[in-house]
């Protein structure tokens, strides 16, 4: 399989059989797991993975590689469409969903939100991903890495950064380390707050991250709440804000937009 990676879909080669192997160990698949990898590329983790589980379904954007793929590996479904555009009720059968993948640098957090979206019908999820990235997925608060993508992955799942990888084991090389992250669906997510408002919240708050909440808040969705009536320190800045914090603040918020109804 020869084709030329392309850099409109972000395609840096996985080549390196000690860093696949270690991949595939993380991952641990079993023979039974309903598996979707994203981006098999030349089929270096789908090899691996085809000898250990039976039901496997391979999300490729890229045409030129699909009937390549579909001849290596027979045992294998191979989806010719693009991720972010998949409705996962056409592939989604009984048991939950594990997801791997080397995904594109430059849609990683378009797919961390898909993934959340049905987050119901996923357990786990490895992915490589920039190192700088990886970072910013496991910050903590009052720290320059912590943003609006910590919070909403922490918040949402349990995430862990397993391990750092060099460009040397790419082709093409990438100009920035990757790393190897997993998330587990497994966090019990607060009934009476709704995914999208909480979302917005987070975003609104790192909209301005340099001004205070208040400043980030009234140039937002949310110019409209009355700020006066939340008993919160609003001249704080959102890199402060636990996760907890974040929550409460997005509850308070939702029940004046409930009072406002009524």
């Amino acid at each position: 399989m020869k084709n030329k990676p392309l850099k409109k879909f972000g395609q840096n080669y996985l080549t390196d059989r000690n860093t696949i192997l270690k991949i595939i160990d993380k991952f641990n698949p079993q023979k039974d797991d309903e598996i979707i990898e994203i981006g098999p590329g030349r089929g270096a983790l789908t090899n691996e993975l085809s000898k250990k589980c039976n039901n496997i379904k391979a999300i490729e954007i890229d045409t030129r590689v699909i009937e390549s793929l579909s001849i290596q590996f027979p045992n294998i479904a191979f989806i010719n469409k693009d991720f972010l555009k998949l409705d996962f009720n056409e592939i989604y059968e009984s048991s939950k969903l594990r997801v791997i993948g080397n995904i594109p640098y430059n849609i990683t957090s378009p797919i961390i939100f898909k993934l959340i979206e049905n987050r119901t019908i996923f357990s786990d999820a490895l992915m490589m991903v920039q190192y700088e990235v990886a970072k910013r997925m496991i910050s903590k608060p009052n720290t320059k890495d912590y943003g609006i993508l910590g919070v909403i992955l922490n918040y949402f799942t349990t995430v862990n950064l397993e391990f750092k990888i060099p460009p040397t084991v790419f082709i093409p090389k990438p100009k920035v380390d990757s790393a190897i992250i997993s998330l587990n669906f497994d966090k019990d997510i607060d009934d009476d707050l709704n995914d999208r408002f909480f979302i917005n919240v987070v975003k609104a708050a790192f909209g301005n991250r340099r001004k205070t909440l208040k400043n980030s808040l009234n140039n937002s969705i949310f110019v409209s709440h009355n700020l006066n009536e939340v008993d919160f320190d609003f001249s704080r800045r959102a890199e402060t804000l636990s996760i907890e914090e974040f929550v409460w603040l997005a509850k308070t918020l939702s029940k004046q937009n409930d009072n406002g109804r009524k």
